[in-house]
């Protein structure tokens, strides 16, 4: 298994996210010298502090050793890295430079603006809006003539409704929404960050039963009227039992799984316990350790039949019947409910959320001022005019040009504190931003082009001074410098090369086999039963060599009378035996054949051994194996009257157990549960519970009783290559990196300066 590892975290272990220094450009003393590179005092202190404030023995002098040596450790790395020039590389460059656009971005917003958007998206969350709409699409970069014919379209109809007309037949009639053909622009209940900005802003200004004046998102202009309003539903947590069953597959395996979470129902309701049952049938593998319990969850969060099935849960304790899912089928009990949480808990939920919604453009107006205003954007309307006046019926296709040499175009259209921005700065940014939008008009397009690249100019100036700006942002971008180097130098020297150099691993192993060991096994099959009955059923058919496959459903063969010819329907149902024989390597078939006394016979061998003789001549002829056959020949019958004579009966058995618990499952799931496996100490708690020995044992636990055959004890032993493999890998990275530090060591000089970190030692 390869190593991996979450590069915020490898930051974080030896660094930290926000540094606040003295902004005054002092000496600093140097802590630690590698290779004459130094690392100052207050940067170890720093990093030191971010990792190890909250100790109980934070500062001390043991403490502070201790993370000196790890410090030195990544030190070492990253200047292995600078040695190999990995920091000058193009994919690194490239991968920093993304790292440092997210870093900042929570220089580039506006606080205050935030604040007032999480705080209103809270509010809203205390209620939920039941609205219609009817849509009529226009794109967001539509031009203005296209935009005002839309505008005036939907103000006609506004005026329908306010004259009275029905608003489901006018949303079926004129809403370009697909779905309003189907649901008449009803878009059922919904809370704040659930739609688009704008939609939900005019959804929550309007009173129930009123129409919103035209509003205009990035999917055109739509008239919202708001049918009700709800106090939201809050928050439940609830656990299941799941019984997998995904759509798409076999009718068979739809109704197995029905059957049994219908049975685990019943018990339930019979009063068996709902951990114990959840723990021995739930097939959610995550949860059912834990009772079933998933965590709590709001409107809009699960699936929404799951969902109404848990809202609709009103006491603690409280199940439903089994519900579906896309997922297979669901017993939910209630644990908790209760409302909207509090502002306190959420505000960093929303922070997020509210970031990535479309009211975030609100922020981005605001920043856009701001960042005029700071760095003294001044604009010559003049040259902006003459801008556009150059954009010509080339522009919408996708194909404008501009000469660079014009001297008009070395105008300054505006300046961002004392840099100058030229005609021809722009037009660049025109040539490689332009896109073919033949409905665009030339001027308009040219007006969204330079108010984009006013913006992104702005943006990009700030970007460009942070490190000068913001000292947390400038320590910020070198410890992410520093930990792609190290993920990459890692990647390289340690964690691919365990995994690549099957040599160097194996022989790691053969010295420490000892670390990886089995402890005593026990090889055993264990039969799951719900009562007394069904266990004695199992060990009867323990002693059988067979099992009847009794999902696989039999048939009968009716030869023409004397005959044994393999022709015809018979022919059809034999054919039939080989695909059954080939689905599974475990099926053998039971063929029962006889005949009717008259029927003619050849004195030396009767018509049912005829018939017997030739089944298996033509199965073994498909590619049946001949010991998969098992004929019985019931000779020649007296005729019954009135009856055709059955010539041949099909019947299937099987050789697995698998068999044996579909079988007694048909009726009735859960009856019988059959689990192999070589069991140690701790895997399960009924094989804890029995003596270990060879034989079988039988045992109950928790209302179900157990048929327990061990075939064999293993005695402890060192595991294989491959079954201790994951383990192997991870303790072979550990070494190839110790003994790669140890190198480093010897290669770069280091000193560390002692009186430096013990003026760090607090008492």
């Amino acid at each position: 298994m390869r190593k991996t590892i979450n590069l915020g975290l490898l930051i974080t272990a030896l660094s930290a996210s926000v540094y606040a220094g003295d902004k005054k450009k002092t000496p600093e003393s140097v802590i630690l010298t590698i290779q004459g590179k130094p690392v100052t005092a207050t940067e170890f202190k720093y990093v030191y502090n971010k990792n190890n404030a909250n100790t109980p023995d934070a500062y001390s002098e043991k403490s502070l050793n201790e993370y000196l040596d790890l410090y030195v450790k990544f030190r070492l790395k990253v200047r292995e890295a600078e040695e190999l020039g990995m920091d000058t590389t193009k994919g690194f460059n490239s991968e920093l430079n993304g790292y440092k656009k997210q870093l900042a971005q929570p220089y580039l917003t506006e606080k205050s603006v935030t604040e007032n958007l999480i705080k209103e998206a809270y509010s809203r969350l205390q209620e939920e809006v039941k609205a219609s709409h009817i849509l009529l699409r226009v794109g967001p970069d539509a031009d203005p003539k296209d935009t005002l014919a839309v505008y005036n379209r939907i103000i006609d109809i506004r005026k329908k409704l306010l004259a009275g007309q029905d608003f489901e037949a006018l949303a079926k009639q004129y809403s370009e929404d697909p779905s309003a053909a189907q649901n008449g622009g009803n878009l059922g209940f919904f809370t704040a960050l659930q739609m688009v900005y704008p939609f939900e802003d005019a959804a929550y200004k309007t009173h129930v039963g009123q129409i919103s004046m035209p509003v205009r998102t990035r999917f055109g202009y739509h008239l919202v009227k708001v049918n009700d309003r709800r106090k939201a539903q809050g928050e439940v947590k609830v656990a299941h039992i799941m019984i997998r069953y995904a759509a798409g597959t076999s009718p068979n395996d739809s109704v197995s799984a029905m059957q049994r979470v219908t049975e685990i129902y019943k018990k339930l309701k019979a009063g068996e316990n709902w951990e114990m049952l959840c723990n021995e049938f739930s097939e959610d593998y995550n949860s059912k350790g834990k009772g079933g319990e998933l965590p709590a969850f709001s409107t809009g969060n699960m699936i929404p039949s799951f969902e109404d099935a848990a809202f609709k849960l009103n006491n603690v304790g409280d199940i439903t019947e089994p519900s579906q899912t896309p997922y297979g089928f669901h017993i939910i009990k209630l644990l908790d409910k209760k409302p909207i949480a509090t502002y306190a808990d959420m505000e960093s939920t929303l922070k997020n959320k509210v970031s990535k919604d479309s009211r975030s453009d609100l922020n981005k107006v605001y920043l856009i001022n701001r960042l005029k205003a700071e760095n003294k954007f001044t604009e010559n309307p003049k040259v902006v005019t003459y801008a556009y006046s150059k954009a010509d019926t080339s522009l919408p296709k996708g194909k404008f040009d501009y000469d660079k040499n014009l001297k008009t175009n070395s105008q300054v259209l505006f300046t961002i504190k004392d840099k100058k921005y030229t005609v021809n700065d722009f037009f660049a940014y025109v040539k490689t931003r332009q896109k073919s939008k033949p409905n665009l008009s030339p001027s308009f397009y040219m007006s969204q082009l330079y108010k984009d690249y006013v913006n992104e100019t702005l943006i990009s100036f700030e970007e460009a001074n942070l490190e000068t700006k913001f000292e947390d942002y400038k320590m910020l971008v070198k410890e992410y410098r520093d930990g792609i180097l190290l993920f990459s130098l890692m990647d390289t020297k340690v964690w691919t090369k365990a995994i690549e150099d099957t040599a160097g691993l194996k022989k790691y192993y053969e010295a420490n086999k000892d670390k990886y060991m089995w402890q005593r096994r026990a090889v055993a099959t264990v039969y799951n039963c719900k009562d007394q009955a069904t266990l004695n059923t199992v060990k009867a058919q323990l002693g059988s060599k067979y099992f009847e496959a009794a999902y696989e459903k039999g048939d009968v063969l009716t030869f023409a009378k004397g005959k044994a010819d393999i022709k015809g329907d018979v022919l059809k149902k034999a054919d039939e035996i080989v695909n059954v024989l080939n689905r599974d390597v475990n099926y053998v078939v039971e063929i029962t054949v006889s005949a009717e006394k008259g029927e003619s016979a050849n004195p030396k061998i009767s018509v049912s051994k005829q018939r017997g003789d030739a089944l298996v001549k033509y199965l073994v002829s498909k590619g049946v194996d001949k010991a998969k056959i098992i004929i019985k020949d019931e000779g020649t019958k007296a005729p019954v009257k009135g009856k055709e004579l059955k010539a041949a009966k099909v019947k299937y058995l099987s050789t697995s157990i698998v068999a044996l618990e579909k079988s007694l499952n048909e009726k009735q799931a859960l009856t019988l549960q059959i689990k192999e496996n070589k069991y140690q100490k701790g895997d399960d708690a009924v094989i804890d519970g029995i003596e270990w020995k060879v034989g079988k044992i039988e045992t109950s636990k928790n209302d179900r009783f157990y048929l327990i055959d061990i075939k064999e004890i293993l005695e402890p032993s060192p595991k294989t290559l491959d079954e201790a493999k994951g383990l192997v890998i991870s303790d072979y990275q550990n070494y190839l990196e110790k003994e790669w530090v140890e190198g480093l060591k010897k290669k770069y000089t280091v000193s560390i300066n002692n009186a430096e970190v013990k003026k760090l030692v607090k008492k």
